[in-house]
């Protein structure tokens, strides 16, 4: 299911995206916080992709490539998964962007639209966040967006800060 924001366009995961997605999947400065800081092959990137599509197909959520509308260029990715792709585990927001797109916004304007799909399509009541405890760039989105410090706690095998944000229907 696309999302769109004033300046973004959140679209499913699509082997079209496979450029975008691997410009950040190759490029240590992203992968510093994520896998180790081990950056994907090729392949890793095209198996990534079709991951995704079977989340959605079982799930109706998981990885969206985050594009600006305006050049159609991809400038991230957003998610919403069980965290740690544990099925049962609460539901888990997350972001990485390229890096000449930080500072812009992206992240918190794509994460805002990914909450609003949560409670509203999936009925979520309750969504986490978490980072590396040094990427301190991720604290400051997951704060915007009105979560709160939980803990540190072990998710994807490594120490991570988790911030929770409670969300409560309208009726």
């Amino acid at each position: 299911m696309d999302l769109e924001t004033e300046r973004l366009r959140l679209e499913p995961f699509q082997n079209s995206h496979y450029e975008g997605l691997r410009a950040m999947d190759s490029d240590p400065s992203v992968m510093r916080y994520i896998n180790k800081g081990i950056v994907k092959t090729p392949e890793e990137t095209r198996e990534s992709i079709q991951r995704v599509h079977s989340r959605w197909e079982k799930y109706g959520f998981s990885w969206w490539a985050i594009k600006d509308k305006v050049s159609g260029s991809i400038v991230g990715a957003g998610c919403l998964q069980h965290l740690a792709n544990v099925e049962g585990a609460p539901f888990e927001i997350g972001w990485r962007l390229i890096p000449e797109h930080h500072g812009k916004g992206y992240a918190t304007e794509a994460a805002q639209a990914i909450i609003a799909f949560a409670a509203e399509r999936i009925g979520a009541t309750y969504l986490v966040a978490v980072a590396d405890p040094q990427n301190t760039p991720s604290h400051r989105v997951m704060q915007r967006l009105g979560m709160t410090y939980k803990a540190i706690e072990r998710h994807y095998d490594e120490p991570c800060i988790v911030y929770e944000l409670s969300i409560f229907s309208p009726d």
